[in-house]
């Protein structure tokens, strides 16, 4: 005997929040820690807050956090949230499988994007990054937006029995292949 699922709509949010500043540990300022971690964390926990209680039975979260495992120098706030972020995502998960809400995450590597999610770099430095970027990264390149999309649908639809799962996005990034 066969289950199959309701065909009820579900209501999905991919919350893809980011915005990253490099500055050692002597560069930053109160004020721009909470500007990283006000967008990064709060906007995410709020905006989740918010739009779960409106969320149908059967849906489903997934966050934006960051590749783990690797180190970025100049970048200790924003590491740190998005870490904060990987912790919302395995907390809700446990709170809202009552509401039958799976919650998860992808955690995306060297990814281009118009501003590589630091939107001060100038074009020699944004040229200088993505050298870097795609040196760095296993399969040799950065990954793109709809690679991340796709993982983010995935979660949202297609893994039905999955929750509390960090996803990496990586091309290889954070599971030291290659090295």
């Amino acid at each position: 005997m066969s289950q199959t699922r309701p065909s009820r709509p579900h209501d999905y949010l991919f919350v893809n929040q980011g915005i990253g500043e490099f500055q050692t540990l002597e560069e930053v300022t109160e004020e721009s820690w909470d500007r990283v971690f006000n967008v990064n964390a709060k906007g995410a926990f709020f905006t989740v807050q918010r739009l779960a209680p409106l969320m149908s039975e059967g849906g489903s979260i997934v966050f934006t956090t960051v590749s783990d495992d690797q180190i970025f120098p100049g970048l200790s706030a924003y590491s740190g949230v998005k870490e904060a972020v990987a912790a919302f995502a395995k907390v809700l998960a446990a709170e809202l499988l009552p509401h039958e809400i799976r919650v998860n995450a992808i955690a995306p590597g060297f990814i281009i994007t118009p501003t590589m999610g630091v939107a001060e770099l100038t074009h020699e430095q944004r040229a200088e990054f993505i050298e870097q970027g795609n040196a760095s990264t296993p399969m040799g390149r950065g990954g793109t937006v709809e690679e991340i999309a796709a993982a983010a649908w995935y979660l949202a639809v297609e893994a039905t029995f999955t929750t509390g799962v960090e996803l990496p996005v990586d091309g290889g990034f954070g599971q030291g292949i290659g090295e």
